[in-house]
């Protein structure tokens, strides 16, 4: 008998221990090279997150349990690294002010797409969301989108398409579209405006915008999204928050539900899923950037 209570607590207390470390095993901050200047964060395969650099467009690629990771795509010259997005075992990459795109081997890092998107025009490509058919880019200074049309088995091709903007969305000083996400047939794209804190629905194939009217309220410097099902979260950088909207039928209008705060936000730019957590990343704009300076992935929801 006694033997057997001996198990039993060892077994219970192995348990307990065993459901501790499960708890504690996704920490709450990863830090990321010093120096890095991240802004665009895309989670993939498993535990592994890929997060990009803005001036040498490298990419880190980690693991959200053991917030191990090393370089995984390294800088080069005439490349930046903002938004990005990982699909079907590729890295999409929004190529900032060089008007690119990049799209990269998830597994080695190896350059599979090098794609110029705009080119004599001011620009800033900003974003990029994938969905089944195609990848689409953002640009900050034009009121456009740029598709790249993807093969049965996500490939890309080798050009891309520039679709101009009509309906409610009107180019304003400052930072214009930035953030992006799909709905998951692909048909319909919700965007936000920067320097307004309008959120735009789109139709993909013929770039009609619709105002999603939130009954007045703004999403101000809003950047990265994030849409899952009719909530759609919202990255606001300096007031370093997130926006979680409750969007109506037909994503045309929605509200302001709650937002969620952190303290271990610091200027976070863009954000994504891990099951039922979602995680930011810290650019730290305003902030002296320096080979010494700190960043980090912040788990901002549990």
């Amino acid at each position: 008998m006694l033997r057997r209570m001996l198990l039993l607590t060892a077994a219970v207390a192995a348990l307990a221990a065993s459901a501790a470390l499960a708890k504690a095993s996704f920490p709450p901050t990863i830090a990321l090279p010093n120096g890095w200047q991240p802004e665009g964060i895309a989670v993939g395969n498993g535990n592994t997150f890929y997060v990009g650099s803005i001036p040498t467009g490298a990419v880190y690629r980690g693991d959200l349990r053991t917030g191990k990771g090393a370089t995984l795509v390294p800088g080069a010259a005439g490349r930046a690294a903002i938004g990005v997005e990982h699909d079907r075992g590729r890295l999409f990459v929004a190529g900032g002010p060089t008007g690119k795109a990049f799209v990269y081997n998830a597994k080695t890092g190896a350059l599979i797409r090098e794609l110029q998107l705009a080119s004599g025009t001011p620009t800033f490509v900003n974003d990029v969301v994938v969905t089944k058919r195609a990848a689409y880019f953002t640009d900050s200074n034009q009121a456009v989108l740029y598709r790249v049309a993807l093969s049965k088995n996500g490939a890309p091709a080798a050009t891309s398409t520039t679709i101009g903007l009509t309906g409610d969305f009107q180019l304003v000083g400052g930072f214009n579209l930035n953030g992006i996400d799909a709905t998951p047939d692909g048909k319909t794209l919700v965007v936000v405006q920067s320097a307004t804190g309008k959120l735009f629905r789109v139709v993909a194939a013929t770039g009609v915008t619709k105002l999603v009217d939130l009954g007045g309220a703004l999403v101000s410097n809003g950047d990265g999204l994030l849409l899952h099902g009719r909530t759609l979260y919202v990255v606001q950088n300096q007031l370093n928050r997130i926006a979680v909207v409750a969007l109506g039928k037909g994503l045309t209008s929605g509200r302001i539900a709650r937002t969620i705060t952190n303290s271990a936000f610091d200027v976070p730019t863009t954000i994504d899923r891990h099951g039922k957590r979602i995680y930011a990343v810290n650019a730290r704009f305003g902030t002296p950037p320096g080979p010494s300076t700190t960043y980090a992935v912040v788990l901002a929801r549990g």
